[in-house]
């Protein structure tokens, strides 16, 4: 029999495979500095995976809206997997209700549909509750049903937002622009996110 005998690798507590070891008489292997200066270490990734950004957009609307608006904020809510829902607003309350709405779901920003007079569509994109917020007037809106899901995207995948250069001019602009990122961009390593990281 030989006097090298093979320890036999097996799972350890945390789950992972013991390195195989030679020793010599059943005794413990001694390593020298030499053998612990060539060990070969693999670094950890990058990053884990782990859902960081807990951004999320609450999505909804005051109670009137046409249905080319109601379509309009369901396939907003279906491109961006960070959104949440709700109940039509009264058209009676008051704005500052968003704030609790939001509080109540748990959301940091928020996308709200305003109709006036049941023809003028107004979108307000607010960071919530300590601001900023932005209306603005919606005109031509073309929803997915229409326009047959054109393009090869995922659901649920990185936007894309194309800003002028004047909104990295004016202050209120760029203001507008950071609002804009922050609202519409999916979060790194979100669940419902496509195409999910690799394992």
């Amino acid at each position: 029999m030989s006097a090298l005998k093979r320890k036999r690798g097996g799972k350890g507590p945390g789950g992972k495979a013991k390195k195989v070891k030679l020793v010599e008489n059943g005794n413990e292997p001694q390593t020298t500095e030499m053998e612990q200066n060539k060990e070969i270490s693999v670094p950890a990734p990058v990053s884990m995976g782990k859902w960081k950004n807990k951004e999320r957009v609450l999505v909804f609307s005051s109670r009137g809206i046409n249905f080319r608006t109601r379509h309009l904020m369901q396939d907003l809510r279906t491109m961006m997997p960070h959104t949440k829902a709700d109940t039509k607003m009264d058209r009676k309350d008051k704005l500052f209700v968003i704030n609790e709405v939001c509080e109540i779901k748990n959301c940091n920003k928020c996308i709200f549909f305003e109709v006036k007079k049941k023809q003028d569509l107004y979108m307000w994109v607010a960071n919530v509750p300590h601001g900023p917020s932005a209306k603005f007037l919606v005109q031509n809106v073309h929803t997915l049903a229409e326009l047959k899901m054109t393009g090869n995207c995922l659901k649920g995948s990185r936007p894309l937002l194309s800003f002028d250069p004047q909104f990295d001019k004016e202050p209120h602009y760029a203001l507008l622009k950071e609002l804009f990122i922050q609202t519409f961009s999916t979060p790194q390593y979100h669940p419902r996110s496509q195409p999910p990281p690799p394992k």
